[in-house]
């Protein structure tokens, strides 16, 4: 079924306050990727922790994968652009993620898992975004979930820009994940040349772009290809109006601040570090998961 659209008018669009390029590094069995949302900008990108965008059709540079680690105190959402990723955790859980997919999984009060790529064409290409959990629920029951990439909501605008809403609302489409705390955003454009997108926001809400193909213009600020677009928090702008300058995909990401203390260790977040030293605790002694 074709979804009913809305149109969403953004008058007063947000304007850029920088632009972040990824530092390149590795994590799991020396899988390479690049770290776009990186610990220095949670706070100012709160409710979310981390964007690591990983992408090769060398093998050596990602088959390894992510063997058995721990998470707790937040979310994980792995959205494949190309290739598979194999999934298992010590809920149960199994899954094979496949192109266009993406899996949501909510560590909670703790999960031990592991993603292992799967051989496709030789290419693997993806993110992996980390979404904050309010204090009152980072000791939940975990959550899994596998989307298939034709389960995700999706729709085409008028100017011929494809959107696949993952979570969130746009346009009157809802997305495949809501949370009510954080109230995250994350939509995947495909934007022909020259076409315009517009995405209402609330002012308070932290709202960013990642630029994975082609360029684009916010606000008149040219953005070339790998870069990150941090959107400034203007009081009275309604939203985010973005033009491509040639066919372009982009990942569009906002959400509710939770305004609360963040502790990390590694695979850990969570408010305190007490709790930090108890999670510790509970995955040495085997508690976790």
């Amino acid at each position: 079924m074709t979804p009913r659209l809305q149109h969403e008018s953004v008058i007063h669009p947000r304007s850029v306050e920088c632009l972040v390029a990824g530092r390149p590094t590795s994590d799991g069995a020396g899988v390479k990727l690049t770290r776009v949302l990186s610990q220095n900008l949670q706070r100012r990108l709160d409710p979310f922790l981390m964007l690591d965008a990983f992408g090769s059709d060398n093998p050596d540079d990602y088959i390894a994968g992510f063997p058995d680690h721990p998470h707790r105190g937040f979310e994980t959402v792995t959205y494949m652009i190309a290739g598979r990723m194999l999934h298992r955790d010590s809920g149960g859980h199994e899954g094979l993620l496949e192109n266009g997919g993406v899996q949501w999984m909510t560590a909670g009060r703790g999960l031990i898992h592991s993603e292992i790529p799967q051989q496709q064409d030789g290419v693997m290409e993806g993110f992996q975004l980390w979404l904050n959990l309010p204090g009152k629920d980072k000791l939940c029951a975990p959550w899994y979930r596998d989307f298939a990439a034709a389960e995700l909501p999706s729709f085409t605008t008028e100017a011929g820009v494809a959107v696949t809403v993952i979570a969130g609302h746009s346009h009157g489409v809802a997305g495949a994940v809501q949370r009510e705390t954080t109230v995250p955003l994350y939509l995947d454009l495909s934007l022909p040349a020259g076409s315009r997108f517009a995405q209402a926001l609330p002012a308070d809400h932290n709202a960013f772009l990642y630029l994975y193909r082609g360029a684009l213009q916010v606000d008149g600020r040219s953005v070339p290809m790998q870069r990150m677009v941090i959107m400034a928090n203007d009081v009275g702008r309604d939203g985010v109006l973005i033009e491509a300058t040639v066919d372009t995909r982009a990942l569009l990401i906002a959400g509710r601040p939770l305004g609360e203390p963040i502790a990390q260790y590694g695979p850990f977040v969570m408010n305190t570090e007490q709790e930090i030293y108890q999670a510790l605790a509970d995955y040495r002694e085997g508690r976790l998961g």
